[in-house]
């Protein structure tokens, strides 16, 4: 996966927020596959605040290493607002995280657990909790790296209005 000079830039930005404020970072990845945790981690000093990942690609691994609720699997699908919810709140668990950036979706190239390939689910859980919908086209790796690109970039917005508040 080629990193733009973009993403490296905000991933520079959050490292630094972060570490100004003391906080760290986890992910709980579905569909990004070990993605996004690769290009938070891409810049040196990555480890003064990211702690670890989870990629959980299956629901059951969702339910056991990070605390979804098979209710909510039953009710909502894996590809909901609720599970991204609950992967992020279990990576902040896990790792003892303050923020953790969670991931779930259908990266392609057919429709899966009801959703058509290109719906995503973003949650960002920490002193504050989001969550973002995309939906996006294309190949499955179009979709993965849009996914990552969106998640750094709107993570870098959340920290950035946090510093001015």
């Amino acid at each position: 996966m080629a990193i733009s000079n973009e993403i490296l830039g905000l991933v520079s930005q959050i490292h630094d927020s972060l570490r100004a404020r003391g906080e760290t970072l986890s992910t709980a990845e579905s569909l990004t596959a070990g993605g996004l945790s690769y290009a938070l981690t891409i810049v040196p000093g990555a480890s003064d605040v990211f702690l670890g990942a989870t990629t959980a690609y299956r629901p059951d691994i969702k339910v056991s290493h990070l605390s979804v609720e098979e209710g909510t699997i039953a009710e909502h699908t894996v590809v909901s607002e609720d599970v991204a919810i609950q992967m992020g709140r279990g990576a902040n668990k896990s790792f003892g995280s303050t923020w953790a950036i969670a991931t779930t979706g259908v990266a392609g190239p057919g429709p899966a657990d009801g959703s058509e390939a290109g719906r995503v689910f973003v949650a960002f859980v920490g002193p504050t909790t989001q969550v973002m919908e995309l939906s996006l086209s294309g190949e499955r790796e179009v979709v993965r790296n849009a996914t990552i690109a969106s998640a750094i970039a709107s993570f870098a917005r959340i920290l950035r209005q946090r510093d001015k508040d």
